[in-house]
């Protein structure tokens, strides 16, 4: 199968004054967002990446178009991209545009953090709904890009910070109430393959370090007993 990187957006001015966006229309990369972007997009562009798929959200469409430019010229050539509904950001309703300040001090704040499979944001989505459509949606594109560019095929999946974590722990065979253990920094890369018989985390929360190796990677298969030799091993 192929290997999906899944890309979270740069910072945005809700980031830095501690509101949670959301779905919230205009939220845009800050400045050192901008920057986190364009350092995230030189590490992609040393493979060519066969499709970029984004959130609707202008955040993720602003890294994903950072990302498609450094593709240009590269062997590959300029790779499709597709905004896909499903990894949109989770529908916190009420929630929505407050101060996280505050909202660390709602009852429900204690359960998104111990229990997140129990959860259901007021006039919004639950937690464990979130993360069946955001795995959906990703399983769906990988299996599609496999059927049309090979096993070998390498692509994006620019999302959001709880997306991306739902999506890793749906890989990592963990529960939901245990997502919270998994941080996911401003345009950071986590890589996942989904293989025959299991899916494979092969990096988390990655904002540096290079990916050429991806180029020549081997599609996911039984896992090496021992560890292996790593990638680009002859």
């Amino acid at each position: 199968m192929p290997t999906v990187l899944l890309v979270r957006h740069g910072r945005t001015t809700a980031n830095v004054q501690g509101v949670l966006a959301g779905r919230t229309a205009g939220v845009r990369l800050d400045t050192v967002g901008r920057e986190q972007a364009l350092r995230t997009a030189a590490r992609l562009a040393e493979v060519p990446l066969a499709a970029v798929v984004t959130s609707p959200l202008e955040r993720c469409r602003q890294t994903a178009r950072v990302v498609v430019e450094h593709q240009q010229g590269t062997a590959g050539g300029t790779p499709t991209t597709l905004v896909e509904h499903g990894i949109t950001e989770c529908d916190y309703g009420q929630w929505q545009g407050r101060a996280l300040r505050d909202l660390a001090q709602e009852p429900l704040w204690s359960q998104v953090q111990a229990q997140p499979s129990a959860v259901t944001f007021p006039g919004g989505e639950s937690l464990a709904a979130m993360q069946s459509r955001s795995v959906a949606a990703i399983r769906g594109h990988d299996a599609a890009l496999g059927e049309q560019h090979g096993a070998g095929a390498v692509w994006a999946a620019v999302a959001h910070g709880d997306i991306i974590k739902s999506v890793l722990a749906d890989a990592l065979g963990m529960h939901l109430d245990l997502f919270q253990r998994i941080a996911v920094g401003p345009a950071s890369v986590s890589i996942v393959r989904y293989g025959p018989h299991r899916p494979e985390v092969v990096a988390v929360n990655t904002d540096a370090g290079d990916l050429s190796w991806l180029r020549g990677a081997a599609p996911a298969g039984d896992a090496p007993v021992g560890g292996g030799a790593g990638p680009g091993a002859s």
